[in-house]
């Protein structure tokens, strides 16, 4: 579905992603893990159009999406959920909702229907402005923000960080329920134990290169991945 060929992306004077390649296969999990730094974040910045490559390409079901603008790339079917949330804390559940489905001109009922099915605690909400909600509840709402849009592939930032250890698997158990429902995840995840438990596929990306590369599985019974990120 996403293929990823000799990505190099600069920040400032400095080359953050040094020449990866790798794929996204349709109705799969993929992780990518690494360290702070490593160019993860990066990486799913300049797939969704937000930060330019310095060369390289992005493809998408068989279409170059590499200059492509943000507007243009959620259209063709990617979604991103940002790090730290980013909800619009003065408008309520449902008006940031809204907000994800801003390119569609089709009736939305079904979809927030589909969304309050998967987070039924944002539903109880919906009229309450978001900056109310705890953090679990706002990450609730990046990701059903991000459903609003019908992607075929949901990127997904560091979607634990800063929740407590229940709230962190609801929403793994959500990101499979999503999955289940036909949409692609591709995911950067700092609880690497987590990611890896969850992901088909998995990717160790350090100092904005790919090291190593497997299965979830193959990856969790990895000398070098347990000593290095499993603890």
């Amino acid at each position: 579905m996403l293929r990823i060929d000799d990505l190099r992306v600069n920040y400032g004077g400095i080359e953050a992603v040094k020449g990866i390649t790798f794929e996204v296969p349709e109705g799969k999990i993929v992780t990518l893990i690494g360290a702070n730094g490593a160019g993860k974040s990066t990486t799913l910045r300049t797939i969704a159009g937000l930060v330019k490559p310095a060369s390289g390409r992005i493809h998408f079901q068989a279409d170059d999406i590499t200059a492509l603008s943000p507007d243009r790339i959620v259209s063709k079917g990617i979604t991103l959920v940002p790090e730290g949330r980013h909800v619009f804390p003065d408008l309520t559940v449902v008006e940031n909702l809204k907000i994800g489905a801003y390119l569609r001109k089709d009736d939305l009922s079904h979809d927030l229907e589909w969304v309050y099915s998967l987070f039924p605690r944002l539903k109880e909400r919906s009229w309450q402005a978001a900056g109310t909600l705890s953090g679990g509840e706002q990450q609730m709402l990046a990701v059903g923000r991000a459903l609003m849009s019908r992607p075929k592939l949901m990127m997904m930032d560091e979607p634990s960080l800063g929740l407590a250890p229940l709230v962190v698997k609801d929403i793994f158990s959500i990101i499979r329920r999503i999955n289940e429902q036909g949409v692609t995840i591709l995911l950067i995840e700092q609880n690497a134990n987590m990611a890896l438990h969850t992901a088909d596929l998995a990717y160790v990306l350090e100092t904005g290169r790919i090291t190593i590369q497997g299965t979830g599985k193959e990856l969790l019974s990895n000398e070098a991945v347990k000593k290095a990120y499993l603890g």
